[in-house]
């Protein structure tokens, strides 16, 4: 009879639960454990295997930009120019070939990212403890757990011995979870199912023993990795624009060529063969076949400048997505946070208060009191304080390893967190002061449980034995009825109480984990902890525990409001904590309040109708306790009401909602395989304000694309133009096919590649996020391009009238240099629509010097060599003839000067 994985295991008892998976406590045999492997597969999630290059380089051919290429490839083939058939499938292939190496580049450094060392389970087969990978378990097998270990599939708890587990890479819960065996009701949530271990989490206490409930796919684990499939990933709004873009330049392109075609064959009557000529040529110069390749490399110098800054893209596009954001979705624990619990305040027995420096667990630190450092050799209260900080707890801390540039890195710790806490704080005392502390000789350990609230170690300290107590403040308080000052013990009056239990209440809503520590002096021939004995306590003081902001967050969350983008924590976390971060970090205004919304919201609250729920989404910016559901729904809800979201994580829960986002940001270092397949932007230092430089380079690239869009719009719209009038005039073409091929080659060719290095101009991030329907190409520029298209086609036209009576020949060298000039230096415009090009300094961008310089090379090298000369048929002007023309194509920035002046003017006038 087959297994059922997906069984309610957590609502029946351990023996239903083992006779339900036809097991028994010393496990199966070989035999069947074999035949069950052969039947229920590895354990192991059926993701991503590896990178297919194949398939990663036909995906690049995925673009409207391409097929407009190949039609006009087409064209040109038809036509038998086949020298711009060959250019168009070069940068076809050009572009495919950039674009895989950059996303091939980025795959490998995900896969860098992730654990190379396989997992290891202790499973009983035939009755005997052995050591097996984790990919071996089958449903049904007993496996053992221990302090530190990887929980490696889902099972049922059959016996625990003061058993707590970490689930927050599941669940979002970052404090650990205790365990037991009783069963529960068969609709308890997820994170409430305590006598359940899950795939993926890991134990922070104690020892377990327990039954492989469901593998690999079956997993809690696995049904949200598979869950990913379902969710369908949407086109990408830059993709969108470039493809309206390609359209709309397609179009223009057909539509002036078609007009070159009817005025040259049906107006003037020109030949049917020149006039075909010249009309594939503008047709093949006017449609932007470097298009694709100057937005890959936009794309990739984006990509490239990110990943400087530690965010790694996965996918081109979604390096302008970021930038084109307006709602962050934020996880709190390891995200905003550092996920790591640290002591940061200590109030003592006789009323002082001191605030402890330092996060995280290196123990580089101090102790301050009212803003100055001091030390503990001078109050016995704090010394200890510091000595059950350091003694009751079962915590080690490892040798820290060297860090970058000489500097200690944090050490490996195991044990329960909170443990790790007080541990720490005890070690950045003893760092400070060898010797502050006696030797002390650990005799017995009562570990904590849910009943007690409590744990306490036996110890002895200068022949003297005593019981070190932490736990909850209200029972260790209860259980005390003394506490120890500077000036000794007293009696723990009425008074006193009062006056902790206030502190208390003022840490607990400053989201701080509070914590109780005491003493009372045992018998010399106790050997053994008991909790009847725990009682008659010396109160010593409290410890307020907190998982502290990363270093940067709340300027990366001010910078984001600065920039238009609003920032939501979407947490499993507690409800208060979430609203206290949210608060620490800018989320949440200092002083705000609760008013005709509330500052927080937990799943339960969030049970309401679309319409109250649409309502709450948009005007509360912290849900805590959400499912990964709750989570997709919110995302959802944001992206109909327009907004382009980007959504931060790194658990298992919040895969769904980083693959459904715009833009999924995952963390490189404690992010899960699971979130980081789903993600488009991986942060390879975990850091949340990394997010907010990548959203800079984001905005960046969005502008380089535009800038670059419009600089080939506007030389070709000035190009076709020339054609035009000259065609209704009654004059010669101005240039034969192939010039016009060279011009495009010179000038869009070369000069596109400078537009795409150019830095941002101004305080890029002071402005609102690029609404989702804004194309590249719209209205606003239609002014500039009419006005340069005047400029160019007035100075191409007097030219060519110019040197007309000395031979058509030598009146097309004069448009070629005239219309090649014109549109190289209007570069230098585009590189800024908004600032002037000697304010952003005319020669700080060297790629599009040297693009300028090697432009003006081969327009001099086709003009002055005999041989292209003759074969393009140019005819060599006079030194002083071709300084003239250079000087007056300069005339293209003083007016674009005085547009973006006059543009200054007006907005600032508004």
């Amino acid at each position: 009879m087959a297994i059922e994985q997906k069984f309610p295991y957590h609502s029946v008892t351990v023996e239903e639960a083992l006779e339900k998976l036809q097991s028994q406590p010393d496990g199966l045999t070989d035999e069947e454990a074999k035949r069950r492997q052969q039947e229920y597969g590895p354990n192991e999630l059926t993701g991503k295997e590896g990178i297919n290059p194949i398939l990663l380089f036909l995906n690049q051919f995925k673009d409207f930009l391409i097929l407009v290429l190949v039609i006009a490839a087409g064209v040109a083939w038809y036509a038998g120019h086949m020298v711009d058939v060959y250019v168009i499938l070069g940068v076809i292939m050009f572009n495919a070939v950039l674009g895989f190496f950059q996303e091939y580049r980025a795959e490998k450094a995900i896969q860098a990212l992730k654990s190379m060392l396989k997992q290891e389970a202790k499973v009983l087969r035939n009755g005997q403890l052995r050591t097996l990978e984790a990919r071996e378990l089958v449903p049904g097998d007993i496996i053992q757990l221990e302090e530190g270990d990887s929980i490696p599939a889902d099972a049922r708890l059959i016996r625990g011995k003061n058993l707590q587990t970490i689930e927050a890479s599941l669940t979002g819960e970052s404090l650990p979870i205790e365990k037991h065996t009783e069963p529960l009701d068969e609709k308890t949530n997820l994170g409430d199912k305590t006598n359940m271990l899950w795939k993926g989490t890991h134990v922070a206490r104690g020892s377990a023993t327990a039954v492989v409930a469901a593998i690999g796919g079956a997993t809690e684990l696995g049904k949200i990795s598979q869950s990913l499939g379902s969710i369908k990933a949407t086109t990408t709004n830059f993709r969108k624009k470039t493809e309206r873009l390609a359209k709309q330049m397609a179009f223009i392109a057909i539509g002036t060529s078609t007009l070159v075609f009817l005025l040259g064959y049906f107006y003037r009557d020109y030949a049917f063969e020149e006039v075909l000529l010249v009309t594939v040529a503008t047709l093949v110069s006017s449609i932007p076949e470097g298009l694709p390749a100057v937005i890959t490399i936009v794309l990739a110098i984006g990509a490239n400048r990110m990943a400087k800054q530690n965010a790694i893209t996965r996918e081109f596009t979604s390096t302008e997505m970021l930038g084109s954001v307006s709602v962050i979705l934020t996880d709190k624990t390891g995200t905003l946070t550092k996920s790591v619990l640290t002591v940061g305040s200590v109030y003592l027995g006789d009323g002082s208060e001191v605030e402890v420096s330092g996060t995280g667990y290196a123990v580089d630190g101090e102790l301050r009191h009212e803003g100055q450092s001091i030390t503990a050799a001078d109050n016995p209260v704090l010394q200890k304080l510091l000595l059950i900080s350091k003694e009751c707890n079962n915590a080690h801390l490892g040798k820290p390893k060297a860090g970058e540039g000489g500097k200690s890195a944090e050490p490996e710790v195991t044990g329960d967190p909170t443990e790790v806490a007080l541990l720490v704080l005890a070690k950045k005392a003893l760092a400070k002061e060898k010797g502050l502390l006696p030797e002390v000789k650990q005799i017995d350990d009562l570990p904590f449980s849910s009943e007690q609230k409590f744990r306490a170690t036996l110890v002895e300290v200068e022949g003297q034995r005593e019981l070190l107590v932490v736990g909850a403040p209200e029972k260790i308080l209860k259980l005390s009825n003394r506490i120890l000052t500077k000036q000794g013990l007293q009696e723990l009056t009425e008074e006193l109480r009062l006056r902790i239990q206030n502190k208390n209440d003022e840490w607990a809503d400053k989201a701080m984990r509070v914590l109780g520590l005491a003493y009372v002096e045992a018998d010399a021939s106790n050997s053994v902890a008991k909790a009847d004995e725990v009682k008659n306590l010396v109160w010593v003081g409290i410890t307020g525990i907190v998982d502290p902001p990363r270093t940067g967050v709340q300027e990366a969350v001010s910078d984001c409001k600065s920039a238009g983008i609003r920032v939501i924590m979407v947490t499993g976390d507690h409800k208060k904590t979430g609203a206290a971060i949210a608060r620490e970090v800018g989320i949440l205004d200092a002083d705000a309040g609760e008013g005709k919304y509330p500052l927080a919201l937990q799943e339960d609250e969030l049970e309401v109708d679309d319409r109250q729920f649409e309502e709450l989404v948009d005007h509360v910016s912290v849900f805590t306790r959400v499912s990964p559901n709750t989570k997709l729904r919110i995302a959802e809800h944001l992206q109909s009401k327009g907004h382009l979201i980007a959504m931060t994580g790194d658990g298992v829960n919040d895969a769904p909602a980083l693959k459904r986002a715009d833009v999924g940001i995952a963390m490189g270092i404690r992010g899960t395989d699971v979130a980081k397949d789903a993600s488009q932007i991986v942060l390879s230092d975990d850091n949340f304000a990394t997010i907010v430089r990548a959203v800079r380079e984001g905005r960046i690239v969005f502008q380089n694309v535009r800038q670059t869009s419009f600089f080939l719009l506007t030389t070709n719209f000035a190009f076709v133009s020339v054609f035009i009038i000259t065609i209704i005039l009654g004059w010669p073409f101005p240039l034969t096919a192939t010039q016009i091929l060279w011009v495009n080659l010179v000038t869009d060719g070369v000069m596109e590649l400078g537009l795409a290095t150019e830095r941002g101009h101004g305080d890029i991030m002071k402005h609102k996020p690029i609404p989702r329907d804004v194309n590249i190409l719209d209205r606003s520029v239609v002014p500039y391009i009419l006005l340069m298209s005047v400029v160019m086609l007035g100075l191409a036209l007097a030219s060519f009238a110019y040197y007309l009576p000395q031979g058509e020949e030598t009146a097309r060298t004069a448009v070629f240099i005239v219309i090649s000039m014109t549109q190289v230096f209007n570069t230098f415009n585009m590189r800024s629509l908004e600032y002037s090009v000697f304010g952003i300094g005319i020669f700080s961008n060297k790629y599009v010097n040297m693009a300028f310089i090697a432009s003006v090379l081969l327009q001099l090298i086709v003009v002055y060599t005999p041989f292209l000369s003759g074969v393009f048929r140019f005819e060599k002007l006079p030194i002083v003839d071709l300084l003239i023309i250079f000087v007056l194509s300069t005339l293209v920035i003083w007016v674009a000067e005085i547009y973006k002046w006059v543009s200054r003017k007006k907005l600032d006038n508004v």
